[in-house]
């Protein structure tokens, strides 16, 4: 069964231009990684748990902040490489970048050597426009990009 992930794409508007608040991936693979190696802030949840609440469970779970209060907009779900399902609702909020307090995991780094090390599960944050965002995003959730693009033309 394909994992899912619920998350949320937090925009704002600026000089009248929506902007994205996405973030980069911690650990050693995501290290030297940019384009196409962003994401929507997201994470897995299970079955019979309500996705909304996953997704504002993980907003601060991988940023360490309180999620913005607007109200949220559905905007469907994307599949990831892989077939990991990603669940997605758009809010539009303020968040500062330089505030990321992200949760963390521990692996074997370098692999084979035995030691345990500890990653942050984000290591930055930022805010792109939307063709920016399209470059930097991972290609699955790029369909999320496009959704919100046409909710806030109508």
């Amino acid at each position: 069964m394909p994992r899912t992930s619920a998350g949320l794409l937090v925009f704002r508007r600026e000089a009248g231009f929506p902007e994205v608040l996405l973030v980069h991936p911690g650990g050693p693979f995501w290290r030297k990684r940019d384009e196409g190696a962003w994401s929507i802030p997201k994470g897995e949840y299970g079955p019979g748990e309500d996705a909304q609440a996953a997704a504002f469970r993980e907003f601060a779970e991988e940023l360490g902040a309180v999620p913005p209060a607007g109200p949220p907009f559905p905007l469907g779900e994307a599949v990831q490489a892989g077939g990991k399902r990603v669940v997605a609702y758009a809010v539009e909020g303020a968040f500062d970048v330089n505030a990321v307090r992200s949760n963390s995991f521990e692996m074997e780094w370098p692999p084979g050597s035995g030691r345990r090390e500890l990653f942050p599960e984000v290591d930055r944050a930022g805010w792109f426009t939307l063709p920016a965002a399209t470059l930097k995003i991972i290609p699955g959730q790029r369909p999320l990009l496009e959704r919100l693009e046409v909710m806030l033309a109508g």
